[in-house]
C-alpha cells in the first residue's frame, strides 16, 4: 500500500527498510522469526500506521469519501500518500533521486527474501521489476493499483470506485499531504516514530 512512505521514513530514521516493508506480511509477534533490526523495522511500521491513521488531516480526508467507498478510504489514502511522495520526491528528498533511492531500497530488502513469506516474495517480484515506487507519481498507475487490489480481494471491490473520490478531492488531498508528511519526516529524523 504505502510502500514508498514506509521505506522513506525508515531511511530517515535509520531503521530497517526490510522490516518496514515486510511488516504488512507479518502477523503477531515477529521476535522469534526475524533478526532484531528487522523486528525493529516491523515495529516502526506498525507505529507509523497507528500514527498516520489518527492524524487529524487523515481523519478529515477519510470524510471526503462517499458512503459507498468510505470503508476502503484508509487503503486508498495510503496509496495516494505514496502518489504525492513520488510526485514531490525532489522537493522532499533532494539528496537522492527517486530512482537511486529505489535501487538502494531494493538492495536492502532483497537480503531478507530467502527467509520471507511467499506473499512478500511475490510482491517484491513486481514491486521492483515494474518500478511501482516510481510509477506511483502517475495517477493512471494509482487507478491500476486500486483496481488490482479490488480484483485480488473481492471484499475490497469498493477500491475500484474510490478512484472518483481521489479525483474529486485531489487538491485537498495534496494539501493534507503537505500538512502532515514533512512533520512525519522530522519525527523520523529525530527517531520519534
Amino acid at each position: 500500500m504505502n510502500f514508498l512512505a514506509h521505506l522513506h521514513l525508515a531511511h530517515l530514521a535509520n531503521s530497517s527498510l526490510s522490516g518496514n516493508l515486510l511488516a504488512d506480511f507479518v502477523r503477531g509477534n515477529p521476535e522469534d522469526d526475524y533478526a532484531p533490526e528487522v523486528v525493529s523495522g516491523i515495529h516502526m511500521h506498525r507505529r507509523v500506521d497507528v500514527l498516520t491513521d489518527n492524524l487529524p488531516e487523515v481523519k478529515l480526508a477519510k470524510g471526503w469519501f462517499r458512503p459507498e467507498t468510505r470503508r476502503v478510504a484508509p487503503i486508498t489514502l495510503d496509496v495516494m500518500w505514496d502518489h504525492f511522495l513520488s510526485r514531490h520526491w525532489e522537493k522532499l528528498s533532494p539528496e537522492m533521486s527517486l530512482p537511486e533511492f529505489v535501487r538502494y531500497a531494493q538492495a536492502q530488502v532483497t537480503v531478507i527474501l530467502p527467509d520471507s513469506p511467499p506473499r512478500f516474495v511475490n510482491l517484491n517480484d513486481y514491486l521492483w521489476s515494474e518500478r511501482w515506487l516510481e510509477r506511483y507519481r502517475e495517477m493512471d498507475f494509482i487507478q491500476n493499483v486500486l483496481n488490482g487490489m479490488a480484483n485480488r480481494r473481492p471484499r475490497l471491490d469498493a477500491l475500484r470506485d474510490s478512484w472518483q473520490d481521489l479525483d474529486t478531492h485531489y487538491e485537498k488531498l495534496e494539501n493534507s499531504f503537505w500538512a502532515f508528511y514533512p512533520r512525519m519526516m522530522a519525527q523520523a529524523k529525530a527517531r520519534e516514530l
